[in-house]
């Protein structure tokens, strides 16, 4: 699945994929800094069980490495990952 990286505001972010209108998935974050604080994630109904959420984060933490940033946990789902999985230790703030 393709996530597009979108500006929501001045330094709010996001990785989202929307088909025919309808948003599917997103992570949103807010930058503060080196360091994005990541504060949501969303998955429609109609992906759910997919791996799609885990694919949203990994996709930030691919951005947060290629920028040199840190990632701070703050949506429940990110905490989670961060607390099962050692690959986002480099990342993780």
């Amino acid at each position: 699945m393709e996530f597009q990286l979108q500006q929501l505001a001045e330094n709010e972010f996001a990785f989202l994929n929307v088909q025919e209108g309808e948003k599917l998935a997103e992570i949103t974050w807010q930058q503060k800094g080196q360091v994005m604080i990541m504060d949501h994630t969303y998955v429609s109904d109609k992906l759910r069980g997919q791996g799609v959420a885990k694919q949203l984060l990994d996709q930030a933490a691919d951005y947060a490495r290629e920028k040199d940033y840190k990632m701070e946990a703050v949506c429940s789902y990110v905490v989670a990952a961060f607390e099962k999985s050692d690959a986002y230790n480099d990342v993780k703030q």
